[in-house]
C-alpha cells in the first residue's frame, strides 16, 4: 500500500469528494496541512483576512450550486473558535460546510500547550460532528464520515480537529481505492403521498409553503411541476425564495412577521390547507401567536429531519421525507387523479390570490433626499436582472430587500436566515462569486453589518473577485432602534460622528469610501435617489473593468421604519409609510398595480 502523511491523505480524500475550493487562515499547527495542499495540489485556496471571513466564505460557496460543500481551514486554539459562527450559521439553515483546524500534539491537549483548545467539545452543539483525531490512521474514516454526514439526512456542517502530529504521522493509504460512502436519506410513501394529496383535495383554498429544504434538494423544478399540476399557489419562506419564481402567477409572495408581503399574509390567512415542505415553521415566518397562524387550517408537513416535526405545532399530517423523493410521489399521485378527473379546480382561488398580489403593494418611489431607502430597492429592481443572485443576512436593508426585490431562481437569494450575524455577507458574497464567476451577485448590507467584516474586501481584491455591494448608510442599528422603540428608548444604537478627516459626511461618520479605496476596491456615495440608477450602472462597468468588489453607498435618512409587526404576529403587521395605490408608487412592483 501507498504510505503518506494522514494531511495528504485528507487531501486526496478531499478531493475525491468533490472538493476543488478551499477557503483559510495558515497557522503554525495546520501548517502540515498546508503543505500538503501545496504537495498534492487540485484544491485552489483562497486566503481570508480573518477565520471567521473563511468560514462565512465556505458557506456562500456551498449555498451556490447543487452538490458545493465549502471547506474552511484554520489553526489551533482562536482559529477554531473564531469559526464557531460560521458553524452555527451553517447549521441553523442545514448548509454543509467542513471546518478543518490544526490542534497541539495529542500529548500536549492535557497539559494546557499554547493554543490548545478543545474544539471539539466547543463545537458540538453547533454541528453535526466535531472530531479531535487522536490516531493518524482514523484519519480517512474520520473524513469520509464528514462528508457521509454533511450529505446525508438534514445537511449540516462537521468539525475535524488535526493535532500536528497525526498530520505528520506516515499511513498507509491508496487514493485509488477511496469511494464515498453512500448518502441516506429518507424518503416518503406512495401511501403517505396519498393521504396528503387526499387532504389538499379536501379543501377550497389550499396553500404550499416552499422551504429550503426544497433547493437543498435540488428540486425547485419539481415543486413548480406539482403546483402547476394541482393548480395551488405558493408560499415562500425565506430560505425557500426563489423555489418559484416571483413572476409566476402562482407565486403568493412571502409570510410573516418581518420579511413578508401584504400579499402573502392576506393570502395564508384566506387558506384553509397548508402543505410545508422542506419547511422548518421558523418563528419570523409565524410569528409568536400560533393562533393567528393555525386557525382553523389544516396543516401538513414534509421535512427530511423527523424531530422537526411537530417541533412547533402538531400537524394533521408528518412525513419523514427528502423534498424531492416526496415531489416525485405527489406528482405521480397528482397525475394519476387528473388523469382520472380528479383535481378540482382552484382557478376562483389563484384568481383570488393574484388579485391580493396586484393591490396589496408597498411604495417605493420616493424622491426624498437624503434618500428613503424604498427607493434603493426600486432602483435595484431596475438595474440588476433575474439572473442576480442577492447575498445578505440581518437588519432592516435585509427585511426591506425581502419585501421589495425579486428573485425569480433557487439559490439567487443567498442569506442567512436564522441566525443572521453581523459581518456575514461581505465574506459570504465572496464565496458565492467565487463559486460562480459567470453569475452576477450584488450584496446588500446596513452600515453596521458591513463594517463587521470589511477587511475581506482585500480577499476580493487581492483574488480579483467581482461583484457589487450595495451599502445603505443611516448612520444608525436600524433594525435594534426600531425594535427599541416598543421599550420607549433610543440607546446605544446611534452610529454616527462627525469625522474630522471628511466633513462633508455631516453626522454619517466613516468614510466607506476611503476605507473601501484602501482596501484595493472601488467605491461611489450617492446622496440623490435620482442618480442612483447611474451609480449602479457604473458600478457593473467598474467591477467587469477592475476585476473586484464595487461598493455603492446610499446615504439614507436617519431613521425609517420599516413594515414589520410590534406583536409578533403575522396577522398584525404595521405599515409605516403610505401604501401604494396607483402604478407609480411602486413601478417596479411584481404585478403591476391597476389604476
Amino acid at each position: 500500500m501507498p504510505r503518506m502523511t494522514a494531511a495528504a491523505a485528507a487531501v486526496e480524500i478531499l478531493k475525491r469528494e468533490g472538493v476543488s475550493q478551499a477557503f483559510g487562515v495558515p497557522g503554525a499547527a495546520i501548517n502540515p496541512f498546508y503543505r500538503e495542499l501545496k504537495n498534492v495540489g487540485g484544491i485552489n485556496h483562497t486566503l481570508a483576512r480573518h477565520v471567521e471571513g473563511a468560514s462565512h466564505m465556505a458557506e456562500g460557496y456551498t449555498r451556490t450550486a447543487p452538490g458545493n460543500i465549502g471547506v474552511c481551514i484554520g489553526t489551533s486554539g482562536p482559529a477554531g473558535t473564531d469559526m464557531i459562527t460560521g458553524l452555527y450559521s451553517a447549521i441553523a439553515d442545514s448548509i454543509p460546510i467542513l471546518c478543518i483546524t490544526g490542534q497541539a500534539p495529542v500529548a500536549k491537549l492535557h497539559k494546557e500547550d499554547f493554543q490548545a483548545v478543545d474544539i471539539a467539545s466547543i463545537a458540538k452543539p453547533v454541528t453535526k460532528k466535531a472530531t479531535t483525531v487522536l490516531e493518524a490512521a482514523q484519519v480517512p474514516g474520520v473524513f469520509q464520515e464528514a462528508f457521509y454526514l454533511m450529505r446525508s439526512g438534514r445537511p449540516g456542517p462537521v468539525l475535524i480537529d488535526l493535532p500536528i502530529d497525526v498530520q505528520l504521522t506516515e499511513i498507509e493509504f491508496d487514493p485509488d481505492l477511496y469511494e464515498p460512502l453512500a448518502v441516506h436519506k429518507p424518503a416518503a410513501t406512495r401511501k403517505q403521498a396519498e393521504k396528503a394529496i387526499q387532504l389538499l383535495l379536501e379543501s377550497e383554498r389550499p396553500l404550499i409553503v416552499a422551504g429550503g429544504g426544497i433547493i437543498n434538494a435540488d428540486a425547485s423544478d419539481l415543486l413548480v411541476e406539482f403546483a402547476e399540476l394541482v393548480g395551488v399557489p405558493v408560499i415562500s419562506t425565506l430560505m425557500g425564495w426563489g423555489v418559484i419564481p416571483d413572476d409566476h402567477e402562482l407565486a403568493a409572495g412571502m409570510v410573516g412577521v418581518q420579511t413578508s408581503h401584504r400579499y402573502g399574509n392576506a393570502t395564508f390567512l384566506e387558506s384553509d390547507y397548508v402543505l410545508g415542505i422542506g419547511n422548518r415553521w421558523a418563528n419570523r415566518h409565524t410569528g409568536y401567536n400560533l393562533d393567528a397562524y393555525l386557525g382553523d387550517r389544516t396543516f401538513v408537513h414534509v421535512d427530511i429531519e423527523p424531530t422537526q416535526i411537530g417541533k412547533i405545532f402538531a400537524p394533521a399530517l408528518g412525513i419523514a421525507s427528502d423534498a424531492k423523493a416526496a415531489l416525485e410521489l405527489f406528482i405521480e399521485v397528482a397525475k394519476e387523479l387528473k388523469a382520472a378527473g380528479k383535481l378540482p379546480d382552484y382557478s376562483a382561488w389563484v384568481a383570488s390570490h393574484l388579485e391580493r398580489k396586484g393591490s396589496l403593494q408597498r411604495r417605493t418611489h420616493f424622491d426624498n433626499i437624503p434618500m428613503k431607502p424604498q427607493r434603493v430597492y426600486e432602483e435595484m429592481n431596475k438595474a440588476f436582472g433575474p439572473e442576480t443572485r442577492y447575498v445578505t443576512t440581518i437588519g432592516l436593508s435585509q427585511i426591506a430587500g425581502a419585501q421589495m426585490l425579486h428573485v425569480f431562481k433557487p439559490r439567487h437569494w443567498i442569506n442567512c436566515g436564522q441566525a443572521g450575524p453581523l459581518g456575514w455577507t461581505i465574506p459570504a458574497a465572496l464565496g458565492v462569486a467565487t463559486a460562480d464567476p459567470t453569475t452576477p451577485v450584488v450584496a446588500l448590507s446596513g452600515d453596521y453589518d458591513f463594517q463587521f467584516m470589511l477587511e475581506e474586501l482585500a480577499v476580493g481584491a487581492q483574488h480579483k473577485i467581482p461583484y457589487v455591494h450595495v451599502l445603505v448608510n443611516n448612520a444608525y442599528l436600524g433594525l435594534i432602534r426600531q425594535a427599541q422603540g416598543g421599550l420607549g428608548i433610543n440607546f446605544e444604537v446611534n452610529l454616527e460622528f462627525e469625522n474630522i478627516n471628511a466633513p462633508e459626511l455631516g453626522v454619517y461618520g466613516v468614510d466607506h469610501v476611503k476605507v473601501v479605496e484602501g482596501l484595493g476596491c472601488k467605491a461611489i456615495r450617492v446622496t440623490d435617489p435620482n442618480e442612483l440608477g447611474a451609480a449602479l450602472e457604473e458600478a457593473k462597468k467598474l467591477a467587469a473593468e477592475f476585476s473586484v468588489p464595487v461598493v455603492v453607498e446610499a446615504i439614507l435618512e436617519r431613521v425609517t421604519n420599516i413594515s414589520m409587526s410590534k406583536t409578533v404576529d403575522m396577522s398584525d403587521v404595521t405599515e409605516f409609510e403610505e401604501i401604494a395605490t396607483e402604478p407609480g408608487h411602486a413601478p417596479t412592483a411584481i404585478r403591476p398595480i391597476s389604476a
